[in-house]
């Protein structure tokens, strides 16, 4: 039976929707479905930018009440997004890990997108053959990622998360510090929509080494990470 893999997951410690006084964060499914799935294939490592309690979005509690993972997830693993290490504390170790997953939420897209530690840590596994993955909101993590060849991450690859037309329709665009769809392509990615407002899409790019998804999503190569390591020989 092969070992199992270390995956970095990293939430946000962002908690209001800009100057609205509204609560926000991360978001629940988009942690709880993928936790569930890749458990007992997966070490997983929580951090934030602040450490301690990473701030859940209570609207995805509200909306994702009736779901039984969601549920299950709030009632025995609190002490996951509760008690986070700080972020800075992995920089440098990204041979300890096979990947880092960032779980969306509108909270992202205030800290983690200009986030210098998280940039570096991005680079970091990348430029050494590691997973770097995020949903929804997440991908906003990648906006400010220079290789070190000078190049963006993003430049020329396939990427997907939460469109324009979506956020528009939940009535966020004004108060959001920038458009995440707009940005993706500004930077050179080449944005993937999904068929239809809410229809779930994963972009995977750079040899399987960036995967993107709009909504709840488990990347397929993070999930097969689980099973084995065909792209490191083991």
């Amino acid at each position: 039976m092969s070992a199992k893999k270390n995956v970095l997951v990293v939430l946000t410690s962002h908690n209001q929707l800009g100057g609205t006084g509204k609560p926000t964060g991360w978001y629940l499914p988009e942690f709880a479905h993928p936790y569930y799935e890749l458990e007992p294939h997966v070490n997983f490592t929580i951090a934030s930018p602040r450490g301690g309690n990473a701030p859940l979005d209570p609207a995805s509690v509200e909306a994702f009440k009736q779901d039984d993972m969601c549920s299950k997830f709030l009632e025995d693993k609190k002490e996951l997004w509760e008690k986070t290490e700080m972020l800075f504390k992995f920089l440098g170790k990204a041979d300890q890990f096979d990947a880092v997953f960032y779980v969306g939420g509108h909270g992202p897209m205030y800290d983690l997108a200009n986030d210098g530690t998280s940039i570096a840590i991005i680079k970091e596994f990348y430029e050494k053959g590691k997973i770097v993955s995020a949903v929804c909101h997440g991908p906003a993590v990648f906006k400010g990622v220079t290789l070190a060849s000078g190049e963006h991450l993003l430049h020329g690859q396939p990427v997907t998360g939460f469109s324009n037309d979506e956020e528009d329709a939940v009535g966020l665009s004004n108060v959001m510090p920038f458009m995440l769809e707009t940005e993706l392509k500004a930077k050179g990615g080449v944005y993937e929509k999904a068929d239809q407002p809410w229809g779930a899409k994963v972009s995977v790019a750079r040899g399987g080494k960036l995967i993107t998804g709009n909504l709840i999503f488990i990347p397929p190569q993070l999930k097969c990470l689980t099973f084995t390591s065909a792209s490191h020989g083991d």
